[in-house]
């Protein structure tokens, strides 16, 4: 009797899939090409041209390996002259994770390395672990900070106890491939590059679903995205993760400003100078990611807050003829302003579109959607594996690439309106408690 209760009910569900099948032919063969762009027009207009041409792109960039000459030569000077090279980690209540940070820097092939690390006000065993790395001498200077100061203080202290000629700023939940240093290094070859942002991974991809998308995204948006806009010169940040800088830059600019989104403020105060930011693909950096949605959530609402505050308000003046004007700088605002505020609020509007219009097929339309996106994905996360150094460990992920159009989609687009919309109207990153309340008063006040 059970054997035929099943039988019966895979009968239904192959009836129902051959019904649906049916619907969806039927209702897209009954119209135009023109019906067919209406419907879907976000798809073609914005996301193919952005990111499935942009993939062929960067496939050719790795082939020709443009100044690959070049950094082969600037390594075997490094390796000669051995500059010495200034790490520095601030961080706060990472007694967990900053001793797996320093053991990997001392596994470097680049060996003349300073580590700095700033401990701002921790209340957990971060500074005994620290100072028993000291001993050990995974660590050259240490400095406890009493009284937390935020991110941008840490980072400022620790640049003022440094000495190196070059500066790498990292997170102490972060960890790098052994030859990372010397591969980022090899950029500065470049005299006109002031920094370089390194390629960041998500360390536990295969946690759960949410820190495998974030590993997808961070293949696409890092590997593959940054890639592309550090040989169009318009690299709009040096993730703080991972980033190199000129010492000499850095003094210019006065260092890190009051955060959230300190190091895309540093990397526009860069560029501001003329220099060029470039993109390390061979340097790579793995870290940890939020595990959970509401630790996700709160990550991006800071990341996407701070997009509104530095490059709306306080970096406005790049988009007009002046001092700041510098036509790459100008592209790099309009790209991320576009691709991130405009596309967010227009992917909303093209559901409200929907709704309006095609209300009894819309579950068909988002249906359709939802296959377009996902062999999108496949094709953006094929050609991130296809330029990866671990093809091994990141084969699993394309198990999870028909997930990425929802995770995109349908929280990280929604997440983003909502931060645009809270800062726009009330501020709120200002009342953000990721930067101590008294920090963010004064940069409110002088605005910051």
């Amino acid at each position: 009797m059970i054997h035929n209760s099943l039988i019966h009910v895979a009968q239904i569900i192959v009836a129902k899939i051959f019904f649906a099948w049916d619907e969806y032919l039927s209702f897209f063969s009954s119209g135009s090409r023109w019906h067919f762009f209406n419907l879907f027009w976000f798809f073609f207009v914005f996301d193919v041209p952005r990111y499935m041409f942009t993939d062929i792109i960067a496939l050719i960039l790795v082939a020709v390996q443009p100044g690959k000459k070049q950094k082969m030569l600037f390594k075997q000077k490094l390796l000669k002259e051995q500059p010495l090279v200034s790490i520095l980690i601030p961080g706060r209540n990472e007694g967990k994770t900053i001793e797996r940070c320093v053991r990997s820097l001392r596994e470097q092939t680049y060996k003349n390395i300073e580590v700095v690390v700033v401990d701002d006000g921790s209340d957990d065993d971060m500074e005994n672990v620290c100072k028993r790395l000291v001993k050990e001498g995974y660590i050259d200077i240490f400095v406890k900070n009493k009284v937390r100061g935020g991110k941008a203080s840490a980072a400022n202290l620790a640049f003022r106890r440094s000495h190196g000629k070059y500066i790498i700023h990292m997170d102490a939940d972060s960890s790098l491939d052994r030859d990372a240093v010397i591969n980022i290094l090899s950029y500065f070859w470049d005299e006109q590059c002031g920094a370089v942002a390194g390629n960041v991974k998500v360390r536990e991809p295969y946690v759960n679903l949410l820190t495998a998308c974030q590993g997808i995204e961070y293949i696409k948006t890092i590997s593959v995205g940054r890639l592309i806009t550090s040989h169009l010169k318009i690299l709009r940040i040096v993730s703080g993760a991972f980033g190199a800088f000129r010492r000499e830059v850095l003094e210019t600019v006065g260092g890190w400003d009051i955060g959230p989104g300190l190091d895309g403020d540093l990397t526009v105060k860069i560029m501001k100078t003329r220099k060029h930011v470039r993109f390390a693909m061979d340097a790579v950096c793995l870290t940890n990611v939020p595990k959970s949605i509401t630790a996700l959530m709160k990550q991006r609402l800071r990341w996407n807050r701070s997009l509104i505050r530095m490059r709306l308000r306080k970096h406005l003046d790049i988009v007009a003829p002046g001092e700041y004007f510098n036509p790459f700088l100008v592209w790099s605002w309009y790209d991320n302003m576009f691709f991130n505020v405009v596309l967010a609020f227009n992917w909303l509007i093209y559901h409200i579109f929907l709704m309006f219009n095609y209300y009894s097929n819309i579950g068909i339309i988002l249906g359709a959607n939802l296959i377009l996106y996902t062999i999108s994905n496949y094709v953006q996360l094929f050609v991130g594996w296809i330029l990866s150094e671990r093809k091994q460990d990141e084969a699993g992920l394309f198990w999870y690439a028909p997930l990425m159009a929802l995770y995109v989609g349908y929280f990280i687009r929604p997440v983003r309106i909502i931060a645009y919309v809270e800062e726009l109207l009330f501020r709120t990153s200002y009342k953000d408690l990721w930067n101590p309340r008294k920090v963010s008063d004064i940069a409110k006040k002088i605005g910051m």
